[in-house]
């Protein structure tokens, strides 16, 4: 095999590496809902009073809300809590600067995060928490493993607590592996409700990536329909034109 052929077998096979580096912990699918307007008012509840303190939505106008069935009053009353106007970008209050110097880096901005790391990893991220004394925030996660970020959402799942074993490596010696995680304890919601609650969370940071995704989706069909009606059209045209010919 020449040289130009191995780099086009690695290139075709490079996404599916990346995927297997970014960790073995199984995801589940997660429960998108991109015209449930309830789900997304409740996920864009949950992001304003426990992310929006440290991530924005950069990208996103609070008047866009109106978009998943809130009017300009629901906003200004229930969601606006770090900018003066509902025309104002869902930005946080934090400076970057203070934020590097608390937290060591900036958090990161959340406007395409679905997109990046994909729903189903937003999904399982945030259920995947555990506690661990050896972090310097006390917290650490199965998905993304050794974090930076604390369990924001604690109070509402509760503590759990993760099960290691030692298994082989293949060299003769030993590793830790993260087996499984126990069920949550002390949280404000039951297991059910909390994932409910991440679901429609995961649901609203997908809408947030493209506000517009739905309509377009809707127009899209309209114009595939539009355009093979003008293709039947075109055939008859063109059949009509050279029956004589024929």
């Amino acid at each position: 095999m020449t040289i130009i052929k191995k780099l086009l077998v690695l290139l075709c096979f490079a996404p599916a590496l990346a995927l297997a580096a970014g960790g073995s912990w199984p995801l589940e699918s997660a429960p998108l809902k991109p015209t449930d307007v309830t789900s997304l008012q409740s996920g864009a509840s949950a992001f304003v009073n426990y992310c929006l303190n440290c991530h924005g939505v950069a990208h996103v106008r609070y008047t866009a809300l109106k978009g998943i069935g809130l009017t300009d009053m629901q906003i200004r009353d229930n969601l606006l809590f770090t900018q003066p106007k509902v025309t104002n970008m869902m930005t946080v209050a934090m400076r970057p600067e203070d934020a590097k110097q608390w937290f060591g880096v900036p958090p990161p901005d959340l406007s395409v995060i679905t997109r990046v790391r994909g729903a189903d990893w937003l999904y399982g991220y945030l259920r995947a928490f555990y506690r661990d004394s050896n972090t310097m925030t006390g917290w650490n996660n199965a998905v993304f493993p050794n974090v930076a970020m604390p369990h924001a959402l604690w109070e509402l799942q509760g503590e759990r607590a993760a099960i290691f074993a030692m298994e082989k490596d293949g060299h003769g010696g030993e590793h830790r592996v993260l087996k499984t995680l126990e069920p949550a304890k002390g949280g404000a919601l039951t297991p059910l409700q909390y994932d409910q609650l991440a679901g429609d969370l995961v649901n609203f940071l997908v809408w947030a990536s493209e506000p517009g995704a739905v309509e377009r989706k809707r127009v899209g069909y309209y114009v595939l329909m539009v355009l093979g009606a003008l293709v039947l059209l075109t055939y008859l045209l063109k059949a009509a034109f050279w029956k004589d010919v024929h």
